[in-house]
């Protein structure tokens, strides 16, 4: 669906980047509290059911309280806040104690920049192009906290599962039709509910968590059921090298697990830029 506008592309596309920017440095903020939001609510259930008074604790959310530096409590003021640029002028550090912040804060920023500008790019001022944005800044975010947490939050997943079925209602995904997108969520869903079933009759041991049905289910949302044997045989062949190649170079963490959340996220954003049958013959199909 097209925007009525007289703008030169090259225009849209350079705006499209610089409001990634943006959405990228908010990522970061989601990225890091999410999780520890849904720590906090478990707590607060947990004393619930147990009849515990649990103690009044600073208020936790995506906007309160302010960043501020882990090491020192330094408050981030708004020029230390510049997406990437912040970063390149502080050289990577707090201002105040001098402890290098992550490189994943501009690099998180960088890429949602990228994919906003690859979105406006392709699609130009459309609604398409708006709705892929949001795929991507939510894909993102859910890769990096699975990889951080092993927790794909339902805050995110299923938000990202309605708005592909509703893209497509609506013909913002014209790619993709109703029914397909439909019968994507569901095999998306069962196929992943199916193998982990199977894992834990075999083994007795959970291989994925519920996460990855959803994730998986709305990505089929997004592409339509015919995409997801290209994708989830792209994310399996990844992963498995990615699994193998830390167990040698002794990085996998406790549990010997890798989270299965990234390398699906990597297959929708592969089937974003270069369509799902690109996939097969990524992995030699």
């Amino acid at each position: 669906m097209l925007l009525a506008t007289d703008m030169d592309p090259g225009f849209i596309a350079a705006l499209a980047l610089i409001l990634g920017l943006l959405i990228g440095s908010f990522l970061n903020v989601v990225i890091y509290r999410v999780p520890k939001m849904m720590e906090y609510q478990w707590a607060a259930e947990c004393a619930e059911l147990n009849s515990v008074t649990a103690q009044p604790a600073e208020k936790f959310n995506l906007l309160t309280p302010r960043s501020r530096c882990s090491s020192c409590g330094h408050l981030i003021r708004w020029y230390e806040n510049i997406p990437v640029l912040s970063y390149v002028f502080l050289r990577g550090k707090c201002s105040t104690c001098r402890v290098p912040y992550g490189i994943r804060y501009p690099l998180t920023e960088a890429v949602t920049g990228g994919l906003f500008f690859f979105c406006a790019w392709r699609w130009g001022w459309t609604m398409t192009a708006l709705v892929w944005c949001g795929f991507s800044a939510a894909l993102l975010a859910l890769a990096v906290i699975d990889w951080d947490t092993t927790l794909l939050p339902d805050d995110i997943t299923l938000p990202l599962l309605w708005a592909g079925l509703i893209a497509a209602a609506l013909q913002w995904n014209p790619a993709v039709d109703l029914t397909s997108a439909l019968w994507g969520v569901v095999a998306g869903y069962l196929s992943l509910w199916g193998v982990y079933w199977a894992f834990k009759l075999a083994t007795g041991k959970e291989g994925m968590g519920y996460g990855d049905f959803k994730l998986f289910a709305a990505l089929g949302a997004w592409f339509g059921w015919t995409a997801l044997v290209p994708m989830i045989l792209m994310a399996s062949v990844i992963g498995a090298m990615v699994g193998i190649g830390m167990k040698y170079s002794s990085g996998l963490r406790e549990g010997g697990y890798v989270p299965f959340g990234p390398f699906l996220a990597g297959a929708g954003f592969t089937a974003m830029i270069s369509g799902p049958q690109s996939i097969l013959q990524f992995i030699g199909l």
